[in-house]
């Protein structure tokens, strides 16, 4: 990979940031480091074999959302408690690279949920998300009423604290939390996990992700948000309708062994086995 370079993404957080400054000195023009603070759409340039992303899920996240559809695959450096999106640890890191400038790694493809909201017969948000789409409730504020219909069809209406829509890779954030199953990221599939429902039998339902989500908030409470991603919350109203399905846009992730997920998920969940 003769006059290629890695980018680098660094958390705004000291442990991130001197270990960034130690593997720049390594690679000196090998690599470059790309100001993200403040960019919604910073400059990478045209030889990078992948971007590097040292820091938590959450900067992962803000880095999928800003290199679009450019086809630059990510590498992630767990450097927190869970990491679910780090390929690798930060005791790895060199080898890593290594491998990553010898040509010795996988590109895994992750699917990605597009987002829109439909005001008044307008289109306010159009967006792409790795993880997942919130709706939730204020706090202290009544149920929300979600209205769910898929390809057109009624589903149910969730009265609930608020309604996840995840993709599988989302499915170890938020919505296992919210008591999802967890789903490997090459099911073809959508996840919806109501948030403490108050009919016990709405249970997190998985549906083919060719499916179109539509919600309705007739009903709900006026203070309503939508997070995506974690990143970027918006004020919506009961009368907002909001779609979601399977973007075509797709994110590379670089991994090093077929099987490197579920050696992942076991580490990240302390499952038997699991590696450290």
């Amino acid at each position: 990979m003769e006059n290629q370079r890695v980018g680098i993404v660094i958390k705004n957080e000291a442990h991130a940031k001197k270990k960034a400054r130690e593997l720049v000195q390594v690679l000196g023009d090998k690599c470059i480091v790309i100001d993200t603070q403040g960019k919604t759409n910073p400059h990478l340039p045209d030889d990078l074999i992948c971007i590097i992303v040292l820091g938590g899920d959450g900067t992962f996240l803000s880095v999928s959302r800003f290199i679009e559809d450019k086809g630059i695959p990510l590498m992630g450096v767990k450097f927190g408690e869970v990491g679910f999106l780090a390929e690798t640890t930060e005791g790895n890191l060199y080898k890593a690279v290594e491998a990553v400038f010898r040509g010795n790694y996988i590109i895994g493809e992750r699917t990605k949920l597009n987002i829109k909201v439909i005001r008044k017969g307008k289109q306010i948000i159009d967006v792409d998300v790795l993880n997942d789409a919130v709706i939730n409730k204020a706090a202290l504020s009544r149920l929300a009423s979600c209205a769910v219909y898929l390809d057109d069809t009624y589903l149910t209406t969730y009265r609930a604290d608020g309604l996840i829509v995840a993709t599988p890779t989302g499915s170890t954030a938020y919505s296992l939390a919210a008591g999802g199953p967890v789903v490997h990221p090459a099911v073809p599939s959508i996840i919806l996990t109501p948030i403490c429902p108050a009919t016990l039998t709405n249970r997190p339902l998985l549906i083919p992700d060719s499916t179109q989500v539509e919600i309705r908030l007739q009903g709900s409470p006026e203070d309503m948000i939508l997070t995506l991603d974690g990143q970027e919350g918006f004020k919506i109203d009961p009368k907002d309708k909001i779609f979601i399905k399977k973007s075509p846009k797709l994110l590379k992730i670089i991994s090093f062994e077929d099987q490197s997920y579920f050696k992942v998920l076991k580490t990240r969940l302390k499952w038997s086995g699991g590696r450290s």
